[in-house]
């Protein structure tokens, strides 16, 4: 893994909860609407794979997004996210919510965005985390830009950065190779 200043690393070192936009970070942001509406979203695996080995170092996932797409809910159930905000507009509200129910503070919540809709809940995380990609205004409030481009891999970067920085990436991968 690359290396990661201290300050990310005692910030990552501290998530409980890794919260995720949709459209731009798990996906490439491209939206493939086919003649029946229907949407079609690409998604990697190896993000899906990162969260559930978050998941199951016992750090919480949940998804904030301002849409409702069936195709989005399909792949919350495939990777056992454990909480799911979908259709919100405003992201500010969703997150105290979210922050509750999942009994944690601001300063042990990641988020990862791309867009200016997601910054109420970037400027209040611990770790505020943006792809690449992102609008340049939620480039200059995140902590940590991925290498990684969205719906590539920046969500398994993330969830390596947490794990690593929480003393449990390397157990998990020498599990796959015993």
């Amino acid at each position: 893994m690359q290396n990661i200043s201290p300050e990310i690393q005692s910030r990552a070192a501290k998530i409980k909860l890794l919260i995720m936009d949709v459209d731009g970070v798990l996906t490439d942001g491209h939206i493939y609407i086919r003649d029946n509406g229907e949407e079609i979203k690409p998604f990697h695996t190896l993000d899906g794979h990162g969260l559930k080995m978050l998941q199951a170092s016992g750090v919480q996932t949940a998804i904030i997004t301002g849409r409702d797409a069936p195709s989005v809910g399909i792949r919350v159930k495939q990777i056992g996210i454990n909480h799911y905000y979908k259709g919100i507009h405003d992201k500010r509200a969703a997150y105290a919510d979210l922050r509750e129910k999942a009994g944690v503070e601001e300063h042990e919540c990641a988020f990862i965005g791309d867009d200016v809709v997601d910054l109420p809940v970037m400027v209040r995380c611990g770790l505020p985390v943006a792809v690449p990609e992102a609008h340049w205004f939620a480039l200059q409030h995140a902590a940590y830009v991925t290498r990684k481009t969205a719906g590539k891999g920046a969500v398994r970067e993330l969830c390596d950065l947490i794990m690593q920085a929480q003393g449990t990436l390397e157990p998990a991968l020498q599990e796959y190779v015993k």
